[in-house]
């Protein structure tokens, strides 16, 4: 591939080199041979072990674009020079904690012995084998009460009588316990290696250093997804995409301690979707004009502001397109439908935010995008790629109008026609190869986006991640263009969403993943999961291009693709180190561990570097508006309760600036609360849990 040389660096994996050659995932990448190479101050390398991925040619700044980690040379808790910017008092108390004792039942020495001590017979299998080790096909020695295997295990064994059979769901049950107990029999065996060895330098595969790793996590509740996308089976790919069951959302965080205190009834998580099921549907109207006197400065905008977050749309053909589409009067044809799609968008970049448009007038180019929805039906039907960008370009306009339900109603369309299209050698031309993997990371992105908010089905698209190369530029025709190729922005959220997909997987699969205190070595197993993934997140940003890389300190920024990474990148952070504060927040002791609270304010600094100054989310305002309102409704929620712990609040700003960023918050999401039901419910939550909490301190007296 052109552009990619081994690089030379000293990397986590250069010691994995053997004979001269480097491991697969140790290249760089030379962003001249990229295209707009020249817009950037960049003409040298930029060098990274894992800036991408051969063969398919991944651009990625760390390894989370990989499947396996990577070793690192330096302590997991080191931390960013932010990190200490917040805290007014950085004072910390001395670590006392110690591991708890074991509980766990002596090894059972009632073991049946042969008839004979003289010849050593081939042991024979039990006759009646207990529930465990029948589920997990396993040989059980038929010990009673209990057999070998459920000793080591601590599990309850149970025999059961010949001839009784088990229905469906005993079996069922039997299934999720033979995952869970061989998770737990992983850990104990095998101890927690997931930053001893880097997989590229060790014999085993990445799947076995995956399954070490998920079974350590066991005992902190990260336990895998059964079944569907998102499980751990044969494929490490599988933990980058948004697993199907997970408490990322922000309505999972009131099950936490504290934080349940300021909410007066409970809310179900999948509440939000039901809301936005039920919501009055989008009218388009028939009486919509279609006004062209500004078309080229609609198609510029797209092209500056819109197309930098889809990069979807080929600035080289563009030209021929929307001749094709002035000639059929944009009444008929995929030109036509992609040219009023690209005005929409555009007209809406031209507009700012929805938030701050009229509501008695129609949204931003929805002129263009009604006359787009009338050619759509006949393009559902079509199997081709031009189709797929069609409903990916509606999708993100249905996004921009905060309609998260409708755009994965189009987007779920659009990724079942390119399963179809991608299942089989051929069916892709290589003439649109390049825009196949612009449609399909756009389908990964939004899908991801919107699965992390809400419980929506999986369409299933992210099973071709793995084999799936990202977009290396369109062919230049020789044409006239109208605006630039981008790919920076692309490329580098491709790699971060990947990262939030696998924090997801990692840290937030299951229902209630910290219903009690960990025992110190799961706080030990936790701080090891986290390092490894704050270590990616860290990756990811330094190998940035210059150009985008934002500054982590409190800069103000005017480019907005910089403020949207830069707050995406904080976002992360965020989801990362919150383990910790729901944990202290159940149990105010683990704060007196020095490691414990030096992660708990990495997760709360975070915090507050989105919140503190709230406007700067209008920069994400296209792509981002939805989810972006939800995650600052989970960070809002996480520093309230915060506040409500002695432990916690002396890692915060002093009260009287929580209460000024808090109050600006409600105001901003009361503000988008017309634009969606769910976002309502939101504001009236944080609303009244503001109040409550304004109570809870005055009562103890913690205020004055």
């Amino acid at each position: 591939m052109a552009g990619v040389t081994p690089s030379p660096d000293v990397s986590p994996v250069s010691a994995a080199t053997t004979n001269g050659h480097f491991p697969r995932d140790s290249f760089c990448l030379n962003l001249s041979t990229l295209p707009d190479a020249s817009n950037f101050a960049l003409k040298s390398t930029l060098k990274s072990p894992h800036l991408l991925e051969s063969p398919t040619g991944f651009y990625s700044g760390s390894p989370f674009l990989n499947g396996a980690f990577k070793k690192r040379p330096r302590n997991m808790s080191q931390s960013s020079g932010t990190d200490r910017e917040m805290s007014h008092d950085t004072t910390q108390p001395p670590s006392n904690s110690t591991a708890p004792t074991s509980n766990g039942e002596p090894r059972s020495s009632n073991k049946k012995r042969p008839s004979t001590d003289t010849i050593d017979y081939p042991r024979r299998r039990a006759t009646i084998a207990c529930e465990i080790c029948r589920s997990r096909k396993s040989r059980c020695d038929g010990s009673r009460p209990k057999c070998r295997l459920c000793t080591e295990l601590n599990a309850e064994c149970i025999y059961r009588e010949p001839g009784i059979k088990l229905d469906a769901g005993d079996k069922l049950i039997l299934e999720h316990l033979n995952r869970i107990e061989g998770l737990l029999q992983t850990n104990l065996a095998n101890g927690f290696g997931l930053a001893t060895h880097s997989p590229a330098a060790s014999n085993s595969t990445s799947e076995d250093f995956l399954a070490r790793s998920t079974g350590n996590m066991a005992s902190l509740g990260l336990v895998p997804p059964i079944n569907g996308m998102g499980t751990w089976n044969n494929a490490p790919s599988n933990i980058s995409t948004m697993p199907k069951t997970h408490t990322t959302a922000a309505l999972h965080l009131l099950q936490s301690p504290m934080i349940r205190e300021l909410v007066s009834r409970p809310y179900d998580p999948k509440v939000l979707l039901q809301l936005e099921m039920n919501r009055e549907p989008l009218y388009l109207g028939t009486s919509l004009g279609l006004d062209l006197s500004n078309t080229g400065t609609f198609v510029q905008a797209f092209f500056d502001r819109v197309n930098v977050f889809y990069a979807c749309v080929n600035p080289y053909t563009w030209n021929s397109y929307y001749q094709t589409a002035l000639s059929r009067g944009f009444r008929e044809g995929t030109e036509s439908c992609i040219v009023l799609l690209v005005l929409a968008l555009g007209h809406a970049a031209t507009s700012g935010s929805i938030s701050q448009q009229a509501t008695d007038k129609d949204p931003p180019g929805l002129a263009y995008f009604a006359a787009a929805w009338a050619l759509l039906p006949s393009l559902m039907t079509r199997n081709n790629m031009l189709a797929v960008q069609c409903q990916i370009l509606a999708a993100a306009y249905l996004v921009y109008l905060v309609r998260p339900v409708e755009a994965w109603n189009i987007l779920s369309g659009a990724s079942m026609k390119l399963q179809l299209l991608l299942s089989a050698p051929g069916r892709v031309s290589p003439a649109e190869e390049e825009l196949s993997k612009r449609v399909y990371w756009n389908a990964v992105m939004i899908e991801s986006d919107l699965l992390a908010e809400l419980d929506l089905p999986h369409s299933g698209i992210g099973q071709f991640e793995e084999t799936f190369s990202l977009p290396s530029g369109f062919e230049d025709v020789g044409q006239e263009t109208t605006g630039r190729d981008e790919l920076w922005y692309f490329l580098a959220e491709i790699a971060l969403r990947r990262l939030l997909n696998k924090v997801s997987s990692m840290l937030y699969i299951n229902t209630s993943p910290y219903t009690k205190a960990p025992a110190a070595t799961s706080i030990t197993q936790l701080e090891r999961v986290v390092g490894e993934l704050d270590y990616q997140l860290n990756q990811w940003y330094e190998t940035l291009p210059p150009a985008m890389q934002f500054p982590l300190d409190r800069v103000p920024l005017q480019n907005p693709v910089q403020t949207v990474l830069r707050l995406r990148y904080f976002a992360c952070r965020t989801i990362i180190f919150r383990p910790y504060i729901l944990l202290v927040l159940q149990d105010e002791t683990l704060a007196m561990d020095s490691g414990v609270q030096e992660n708990c304010h990495k997760c709360l600094e975070a915090c507050i570097r989105q919140l503190e100054y709230i406007t700067a989310h209008h920069a994400g305002h296209l792509p981002y508006l939805f989810q972006g309102a939800l995650s600052i409704i989970s960070q809002t929620l996480l520093v309230m309760g915060a506040t409500m712990s002695g432990s916690l609040s002396a890692l915060l700003p002093p009260p009287s600036t929580m209460d000024d960023i808090i109050s600006n918050v409600i105001h901003e999401i009361e503000r988008l609360a017309h634009l969606a039901p769910s976002i309502r419910l939101s504001a009236e939550l944080i609303r009244e849990a503001e109040a409550k909490r304004q109570m809870w301190l005055h009562t103890a007296g913690l205020k004055v």
